[in-house]
């Protein structure tokens, strides 16, 4: 029998979060984006040595932090400079349960210039979330001109 090199239900790329309290994580997950744990290994102490959810089609990762094996979650760092990409059939919805499960708004959804209703959220771990639901079909002359019109109405202090 031949071994798949990507395992049937995997993607090609997969996040893999590291959490300080992992087991809160996945509980959170389930809660604010319907999340399915599929798999969870705990290590001696308790702490989550790796965990595998499905959201949506997607899989993600999940481990608790080991600061004394050098891995450290964004609570640990002050931060991420990774935000999870999450397409859902209603961005306001998912995302207004999301904060009711405890992420913290950031920018909340609205119609952008490249035709996705989207949103940012952090999670209660620090991971940052982007939550989208495509609307409309643009050509990249069409995003462009939506772009130039969005920074037409931004401050002067606010513009790169």
């Amino acid at each position: 029998m031949t071994v798949k090199a990507i395992p049937e239900g995997m993607h090609t790329v997969t996040p893999h979060l590291v959490c300080e309290g992992a087991a809160e994580a996945i509980e959170f997950y389930k809660k604010a984006f319907n999340a399915v744990e599929n798999s969870r290994m705990p290590a001696p102490d308790g702490r989550v040595m790796h965990a595998q959810l499905k959201i949506g089609d997607s899989v993600i990762m999940l481990v608790d932090d080991f600061p004394d094996h050098g891995c450290f979650g964004p609570k640990h760092l002050k931060g991420s400079p990774v935000t999870i990409h999450l397409y859902v059939p209603d961005a306001d919805a998912t995302y207004a349960q999301a904060v009711k499960a405890g992420a913290t708004a950031k920018m909340p959804p609205e119609d952008m210039f490249w035709g996705d209703r989207y949103g940012v959220l952090i999670d209660p771990f620090g991971h940052s979330w982007s939550v989208a639901t495509h609307k409309r079909d643009l050509t990249p002359e069409q995003m462009v001109e939506g772009m130039k019109e969005m920074m037409s109405k931004m401050p002067e202090n606010c513009k790169a």
